[in-house]
């Protein structure tokens, strides 16, 4: 006997199908387009090789990037203030003038790459921040716009832009997968409250932006789960609440230290 059979898979059920897909490929591209000229990349680090961490959550240039002296950061304000991690600078060889400088490649607001001085004027070891100040005289730049992390939830889309391995403006998208995490900070002591997300973060990733749907910075890129010995992200990742950053950052930019080292 003849059976009719009810195929699901019609033109129209396709078309639909591709039109979603293209919606969210429409939404990652806007994203990155709107939101990648605040990131930048940070280079020419004069870098010593330190010993592999032995914890599974790995600070995500353990390895490669301080034999490559590269990491990422974001522009914070239109005074050339630079936010990254402070583990990606903290090995960065003083000058004769106590300085402690980098070479920082960012595109400016009329779309030109440029590559300036970066000096390090303040970072927070225990929450694993550093702010680098670049002369921005004679470009216009593109801040970031900062967003909030008090009111994420699990499962909402997220986008992480950095400069793994060297590549540079790569764009990762994933989930924020959990929330209020406790990872370790380059001292030991625990940074609480960090969002795990599954969008690749790589040897490069850190100090970059971790993007909301909004194209808002809710996070800073900081650290991967490896399996000890592996060397090998697991799609475990980590960044540091933008809240927590919008804390912190302005004490470092005025007086180098946060505000519990000053008394």
């Amino acid at each position: 006997m003849r059976q009719n059979l009810n195929l699901s898979t019609s033109p129209s059920a396709i078309a639909q199908e591709v039109d979603e897909l293209d919606q969210e490929e429409t939404r990652a591209v806007r994203i990155f387009q709107e939101t990648s000229s605040c990131v930048v990349f940070i280079k020419d680090l004069e870098l010593t090789k330190t010993p592999k961490s032995t914890s599974e959550v790995g600070l995500a240039e353990d390895e490669n990037a301080k034999v490559e002296g590269t990491g990422s950061g974001f522009i914070w304000d239109k005074f050339g203030h630079i936010v990254t991690n402070y583990h990606v600078v903290s090995k960065l060889a003083t000058d004769r003038s106590g300085l402690q400088r980098c070479k920082v490649s960012l595109v400016d607001s009329a779309g030109n790459n440029i590559t300036r001085e970066g000096i390090l004027i303040g970072f927070d070891p225990d929450y694993d921040l550093a702010v680098l100040k670049v002369d921005a005289v004679g470009n216009e730049l593109n801040p970031a716009t900062i967003g909030t992390s008090r009111e994420l939830q699990v499962g909402q889309s997220c986008f992480a832009i950095g400069n793994p391995y060297g590549f540079e403006n790569t764009l990762t998208t994933g989930v924020i997968s959990g929330l209020g995490r406790e990872i370790p900070s380059p001292n030991g002591r625990a940074i609480r409250g960090a969002i795990q997300t599954d969008a690749a973060i790589n040897a490069g990733n850190s100090g970059g932006p971790l993007i909301d749907s909004y194209g808002h910075v809710i996070g800073v890129n900081t650290a991967t789960f490896t399996r000890k010995g592996s060397g090998i992200s697991s799609g475990v990742n980590f960044a540091i609440p933008i809240d927590t950053a919008v804390r912190i950052v302005p004490y470092l930019i005025v007086y180098g230290t946060p505000y519990t080292d000053r008394y």
